[in-house]
């Protein structure tokens, strides 16, 4: 019989959808709406493409919540957990060294709960 995925982690796939939809959707489609919370938008196409990747994520993410066993899943929280940790250190970097506005840390504490949720469900699996 398939491992079943598990309920909090199909919360946190759908979690991690609808924040992934609205900030790839403003990166998107809005990215000199980041000037508000005070990232200097220089340059159009960086914030673009990020938010492209990001509604990719959102895409796998929604995919991922509809499954129910965990081997289809599994490379998707394997993928997340490289992200997710991967962007954290990029938020804590910038914030501390690079001038990265306050909201930083906004983005930083998101990567990281994120981060250990998915750690805990492949730690679990």
């Amino acid at each position: 019989m398939e491992k079943q995925m598990a309920t909090g982690l199909k919360t946190t796939f759908l979690v991690h959808f609808i924040v992934a939809l609205i900030f790839g959707l403003t990166l998107l489609l809005l990215p000199q709406a980041w000037t508000l919370v005070g990232f200097p938008v220089r340059e159009v196409p960086p914030y673009r493409l990020v938010g492209a990747a990001m509604l990719g994520f959102a895409a796998s993410s929604w995919l991922s919540y509809k499954a129910t066993v965990w081997e289809k899943v599994r490379i998707v929280v394997q993928m997340e957990i490289v992200w997710t940790v991967l962007a954290a250190l990029v938020f804590l970097w910038g914030v501390l060294f690079a001038a990265l506005p306050v909201f930083g840390w906004v983005g930083f504490v998101l990567m990281v709960g994120f981060a250990a949720a998915f750690i805990v469900f492949y730690a679990r699996s």
